[in-house]
């Protein structure tokens, strides 16, 4: 059976996420910061769908929880994918850029980026062995969109969005793959920006877009899940 890793994978688009690929037979190993709804995450997955789901509760931050995930990957037989979902905002709710905390920016650039591409050294020897490798880098529309109060999120997202484009071409033999989900009714987003009470599409509906992406193979670059869920509502007709 394939292996993907999710960090961030105890609820949102991590949780979503996990729970499209386990229902397609995939194993699976998550990560999350708490440690209680990881496990109830990877027990409802596991019970569920049947497949191997094994809980690494940690911060991406932290190279040993990396080398962790790594190693529980590696028990499991491998690794054929690896999404970095885990994020951080830097503010809490999100502020304009000269109230920003440059700590908060320190942090969202830690957990956005250095974990991010620190996690991918890690798995790349796993990686490089699958037959069917791919990176997936969760990014946003805010890095390439100038909204307001989302300056510090948006720079490191497009950080991301980089470190993948140059790693798509480092790694020819992998796929890379940088997505903007689009507008999510999540936790994030709530912290982001508590004072929002418009109705936002749920992740369990952009989940799809992904398991697309894993179908479809395209070469590396940057996706929009509007667009891969379009290709496949047309594929449908």
């Amino acid at each position: 059976m394939p292996i993907a890793m999710i960090t961030g994978g105890s609820k949102g688009l991590g949780r979503a996420l996990g729970a499209a690929l386990a229902r397609r037979g995939w194993d699976l190993v998550l990560d999350a910061r708490s440690a209680e709804v990881l496990r109830g995450t990877a027990a409802e997955l596991s019970g569920r769908y049947g497949t191997r789901v094994v809980a690494v509760a940690g911060d991406v931050t932290d190279p040993s929880h990396r080398k962790a995930l790594v190693a529980a990957a590696g028990e499991l037989g491998g690794l054929d994918l690896l999404v970095s979902n885990a994020s951080a905002l830097g503010a809490e709710p999100l502020v304009r850029l000269e109230a920003l905390p440059l700590e908060g920016l320190r942090q969202a650039l830690e957990t956005n980026v250095v974990a991010a591409l620190g996690l991918v050294q890690a798995s790349l020897p796993l990686l490089r062995s699958s037959a069917a490798g791919a990176v997936v880098a969760v990014s946003s529309d805010a890095a390439t969109e100038p909204y307001g109060t989302w300056g510090g999120y948006g720079a490191s997202k497009a950080a991301l969005d980089q470190l993948a484009a140059v790693l798509g071409e480092e790694e020819p033999g992998l796929r890379v793959w940088a997505v903007d989900p689009g507008d999510m009714g999540t936790d994030l987003y709530t912290a982001a920006v508590p004072d929002d009470t418009g109705i936002r599409p749920r992740p369990e509906g952009v989940a799809p877009a992904f398991v697309r992406l894993l179908e479809l193979r395209p070469a590396s670059g940057r996706y929009t899940a509007s667009a891969l869920l379009d290709t496949d509502r047309r594929a449908e007709r």
